[in-house]
């Protein structure tokens, strides 16, 4: 991965925060790894003091932890966190399919099945982010629709630490099909404007994302 800096409009340490944040999430810095500032600077062409602003950032967004005597480092999140972040979204998924279900244009409902029709059409071949790039979309179309917009800042806020169990749960070429399964099963009950259905559709997708990365951090 290119970490290095090409400068343009928008703010330098707005481009640093995101590509060390695309870093951690693609994870190409991994649970527990030293962030060296030294390297860090070299490697994105930066100074220390463009560097420490962003590493601040991703601290505040639970992406990273400063160890005292050591420096920073990529946070881990425990067995525990990962069950309160799935349980928390879980409740506010299912808000937000209902929602989708009663308050979504024709436009989101058929941006929603498009997503779901680019999902279908990855082969077992394709890279994970292709599959988390198309989920990613499919969950911005089902906020922007859902006509809660405590819910959509709360997901949003959420969204970082929710892409890496993402790519957790995924890990396993088995979860795919079951994946597109789910997904596919909650479009069918926001396109026919069931929001009961799709609430507990929403619920079920994140309970069995739950269980598969799990069963991947087990490992």
């Amino acid at each position: 991965m290119d970490l290095h800096i090409h400068r343009e409009n928008t703010t330098l340490r707005q481009h640093v925060t995101e590509r060390l944040r695309e870093a951690v999430i693609s994870g190409t810095f991994t649970a527990g790894q030293k962030l060296v500032e030294k390297d860090l600077c070299a490697m994105l062409g930066i100074s220390r003091t463009v560097l420490r602003e962003s590493l601040q950032q991703l601290n505040a967004e639970g992406l990273i932890t400063n160890i005292p005597h050591r420096g920073p480092v990529v946070a881990t999140i425990s067995r525990e966190e990962v069950k309160d972040i799935y349980q928390v979204r879980q409740a506010l998924e299912a808000l937000a399919g209902e929602g989708f279900a009663i308050h979504a244009s024709e436009a989101q409902i058929q941006a929603l099945q498009d997503c779901l029709e680019r999902l279908k059409a990855i082969g077992e071949g394709r890279s994970t982010d292709s599959i988390l790039d198309i989920k990613n979309l499919f969950y911005r179309i089902l906020l922007e629709g859902c006509g809660n917009d405590v819910v959509k800042n709360l997901l949003t806020q959420l969204n970082n630490r929710i892409m890496i169990l993402r790519r957790i749960s995924l890990s396993g070429t088995e979860r795919l099909p079951h994946t597109i399964k789910e997904i596919s099963d909650i479009v069918d009950a926001v396109s026919m404007r069931n929001a009961k259905l799709a609430k507990k559709l929403c619920a079920r997708h994140v309970a069995n994302a739950a269980e598969a990365a799990m069963k991947y951090l087990d490992l």
